[in-house]
């Protein structure tokens, strides 16, 4: 089973990627393997499209799925969903499915390229290219709006606290900041969990109080 300690994926330019080929075409398999023989990409190994999806993730570790189908099942898509929450990767498919639905299914589970029709060996690269950077790039907006929205998160809690601090302990301001930032340096933890622990604390104390 696919680890569930999220990984952050870094794929840098020049390094080797190594590809977890999924393909019942042993012949056409092949012909992509030659394919990509002169390019950063390594078909890493071949899977038959019956064997378990995240299985095989897990034990082999690949930097890129490549995926040959003549449509998305249920199963896979639902291992996709799965890998690109857990250990999220580039996944290239290529399916002769054209409807709209399994097109959107397909994105929504992680697929970061859909190709309609079957593999021609010298577009392969540049295909694997396009899903690379579109990985990155979306990834790389991800992790900036998880950090935004962290801090903002940090930033509520941190003025949350300094308010119960001014209201219970007749602090000012920059008094119940300074507080909690010694607090901080003198524990060693960060001042958002500082906070956290105060605003936990005086709410416990108040409804103690309520109660009495």
């Amino acid at each position: 089973m696919t680890s569930t300690a999220k990984k952050t994926t870094h794929l840098a330019s020049h390094e080797q990627l190594n590809i977890l080929l999924i393909d019942e075409n042993v012949q056409r398999a092949e012909s992509i393997v030659t394919a990509l023989g002169n390019s950063r990409y390594k078909v890493s190994h071949l899977a038959c499209t019956q064997a378990g999806l995240l299985k095989q993730v897990d034990e082999i570790q690949p930097d890129i799925i490549v995926i040959d189908i003549e449509s998305p099942n249920r199963d896979m898509l639902e291992s996709l969903h799965t890998i690109s929450h857990y250990n999220p990767k580039p996944v290239v498919m290529f399916s002769s499915q054209q409807d709209t639905e399994t097109i959107n299914l397909s994105v929504q589970s992680g697929v970061s390229a859909y190709v309609v029709g079957d593999i021609d060996p010298e577009r392969v690269k540049p295909i694997l290219d396009a899903a690379v950077a579109r990985f990155k790039a979306f990834h790389k907006l991800k992790d900036e709006l998880d950090d935004t929205k962290h801090q903002l998160e940090s930033r509520k809690s941190i003025d949350l606290a300094k308010r119960l601090l001014m209201k219970t302990n007749k602090m000012s301001e920059e008094q119940a900041f300074h507080s909690m930032r010694k607090t901080a340096m003198d524990t060693g933890q960060k001042l958002e969990d500082v906070a956290k622990t105060i605003v936990s604390m005086l709410r416990s104390l108040e409804q103690g109080h309520e109660h009495d």
